[in-house]
């Protein structure tokens, strides 16, 4: 006698197979998930006791040594420094500290030392200042960037430095703005000047109106020396070796042109040219008046 058994779907085999297959497949990502927070929880772990190591062994800053400042005071540096202080010695982060410093305009570098047991030492490289540039209605101590370092005072007396002019195209504007290419200018020529200390320390007054053509004028002298926009210390020299010469020779100068290589022209001030000789009624022009340097 045949016996038919109703069939049920739930007892293909198809059906249990594809059941084992997603359990299978779940598995390997509960691991991972596992290892993940066993991970953190050791990080987390790994933390806590080297901060407890660090209180336990008192690696905790304690000192800040502050050294090769002049003009930023100690103080203004350790203002910028709070909350340094008490922070682990070890595991703190000193490139950030040492980027608050850079909030003085003098700090130009900084760098930071380790001590045990509790102590972060910090070098500072300042600016130094090169001119003392009129900056609308204020007058600023600038470094060899022709960049604004601080205004100037009384506190700076010291500073022994050019007067700087013509850095800024507009100085009534609420804001003056420096020039950019009138402080390249200035800054080529004070490099160039800073390998010859001699001719630098001479230099008394330096106008950049001109984007391409520097006037400076020097210590004990009246005379405008244009130097054009190269050659600065070669031509200020050139000067220096003539200035008795042209003095003998014009003794009330205006200018001094030094642009053109072996030919220097010299102008004669406008008193000079009203006192000349009556029989000199038509002198040349002043450019034309020139003096040939000396061998």
């Amino acid at each position: 006698m045949a016996v038919t058994v109703p069939s049920d779907k739930h007892f293909r085999r198809s059906r249990i197979h594809a059941t084992r297959r997603s359990h299978l497949r779940a598995k390997p990502v509960v691991r991972v998930i596992r290892a993940v927070l066993g991970l953190c929880v050791l990080a987390a772990g790994g933390y806590v006791a080297a901060q407890a190591a660090v209180d336990m062994l008192g690696l905790r800053v304690r000192h800040i040594t502050v050294h090769g400042n002049q003009r930023v005071s100690t103080v203004e540096v350790l203002n910028l420094l709070e909350g340094l202080n008490g922070d682990s010695l070890m595991t703190t982060d000193l490139d950030r500290w040492r980027a608050r410093l850079f909030a003085s305009p003098w700090v130009a570098d900084a760098r930071f030392r380790r001590r045990l047991p509790a102590t972060i030492d910090v070098e500072i490289r300042e600016r130094q200042p090169a001119g003392i540039a009129r900056i609308g209605n204020e007058l600023h101590l600038i470094d060899a960037g022709a960049t604004p370092i601080d205004e100037f005072g009384p506190r700076y007396a010291d500073c022994d430095l050019p007067m700087i002019d013509g850095l800024v195209v507009d100085r009534s504007a609420i804001k003056p703005q420096i020039d950019r290419a009138r402080s390249q200018l200035v800054m080529r020529l004070l490099t160039d000047l800073s390998g010859h200390p001699d001719l630098a320390k001479r230099v008394s007054q330096i106008d950049v109106s001109d984007a391409h053509d520097v006037h400076v004028i020097l210590d004990g002298d009246t005379a405008v020396l244009r130097l054009g926009d190269m050659k600065f210390a070669e031509r200020l020299g050139s000067y220096v070796e003539l200035q008795a010469a042209l003095r003998e020779r014009v003794p009330d100068i205006d200018y001094v042109d030094l642009r053109f290589g072996e030919r220097v022209y010299v102008g004669p001030s406008h008193t000079a040219a009203s006192q000349a000789p009556a029989t000199n009624t038509t002198p040349p022009p002043a450019r034309d008046a020139g003096a040939r340097r000396q061998q």
